[in-house]
């Protein structure tokens, strides 16, 4: 066969068992992931002596993901990723008041967000997951009945697709996003500060010291944020305030899935991994907040600080609050739709 799908329970969330759904392909690829919060919670792929190795951060059961210092691992980001500023919108000649979660802001759609809900889901195909999950009017704030499909496809070529749709009743802000962790030392490495990456974007969102955008976007060429060409990651994080990255780059490919907006290279195990997208915006964060509090119970391994890297394809933060940036406001009878690949290789 040339793919296949396995189920296996994975723990209990009030009674109710969460499954892990495991897709491999004929090469020996492996993606898997759970019901709960749509995280993928393994990402195997061969190094370039064709060793197997997960070059996703994660856990081996449901008590790691359900902890509540996981930082998002793997999961669906939603009903508005990122950062909203003040922790409040106005849409429409209403005010919505959201969760500040993150000092005076709301993150990553608020205390209860996608990432720690239970989605319905099914197998569809031979290489396909399919989701689905009915955020209702009022959750976290945020208004409308939002209906959200997503699935997760692993193909012959290495490629982990993700396609994100979504209806609502009312009026309301989305932007979806997956927040994967990825090493791809597999490990091997404890940081990722020697991963070589480029980032198609000539500017990036300059944003105040709580993360939220001014509004200016600022050209990357001769910064600390210029990845246009290939760059060490570690070269110049010093001199990033904040102890690493965690900003938003305006991607180049106006919206074209066949344009490369990124791409990364680990010198030591020959994998690199590139990232197409629909999003007109891309946030690389170098895991600034892992401390070494957290163990990865899959190999045993501690998370230190910059243990991995995230490229999140998205709309802008704070959207709602700056007329200037891409709309993310989605009205009745219209289709939210974005997809997301990860490409996977050797070299």
């Amino acid at each position: 066969m040339a793919f296949n799908i396995i189920e296996k329970p994975f723990g209990l969330l009030n009674d109710v068992q969460v499954i892990q759904y495991t897709i491999t392909n004929s090469a020996g690829m492996q993606v898997s992931i759970l019901n709960y919060g749509a995280a993928v919670t393994e990402l195997i792929t061969p190094d370039r002596n064709n060793n197997m190795g997960d070059v996703v951060l994660g856990f081996d059961s449901l008590t790691g993901f359900l902890q509540k210092d996981n930082p998002y691992f793997g999961s669906v980001i939603g009903r508005y990723c990122n950062r909203i500023a003040n922790a409040i919108f106005e849409l429409d000649y209403n005010t919505y008041t959201l969760a500040a979660n993150n000092n005076e802001n709301s993150l990553h759609g608020g205390n209860k967000g996608f990432d720690k809900v239970l989605w319905e889901a099914e197998k569809s195909g031979d290489n396909s997951i399919k989701l689905n999950y009915l955020s209702k009017d009022g959750e976290e704030g945020y208004p409308g009945n939002l209906n959200v499909q997503l699935t997760y496809t692993l193909t012959f070529d290495n490629e982990l697709i993700i396609d994100y749709s979504a209806t609502t009743d009312k009026v309301t802000p989305v932007n979806l996003t997956n927040h994967s962790y990825f090493n791809l030392s597999a490990g091997n490495e404890p940081n990722i500060l020697n991963h070589k990456l480029i980032i198609n974007a000539d500017k990036y969102l300059e944003a105040n010291d709580t993360l939220i955008p001014t509004g200016k976007l600022t050209d990357v060429k001769g910064s600390v944020m210029d990845f246009t060409t290939e760059k060490i990651i570690g070269k110049d994080i010093l001199e990033v305030e904040g102890g690493g990255y965690d900003h938003n780059f305006v991607l180049d490919n106006k919206g074209d899935i066949t344009d490369m907006a990124a791409s990364v290279y680990d010198p030591g195990s020959g994998r690199y991994m590139e990232v197409f997208t629909t999003e007109p915006g891309l946030q690389l964060y170098t895991g600034n907040f892992l401390d070494g509090t957290l163990t990865d119970t899959k190999n045993g391994k501690i998370y230190v600080k910059h243990a991995a890297f995230c490229l999140e394809a998205q709309h802008f933060p704070n959207s709602p609050n700056q007329p200037s940036f891409p709309n993310t406001i989605l009205n009745p009878g219209e289709t939210y739709k974005q997809r997301t690949i990860y490409k996977f290789g050797v070299k």
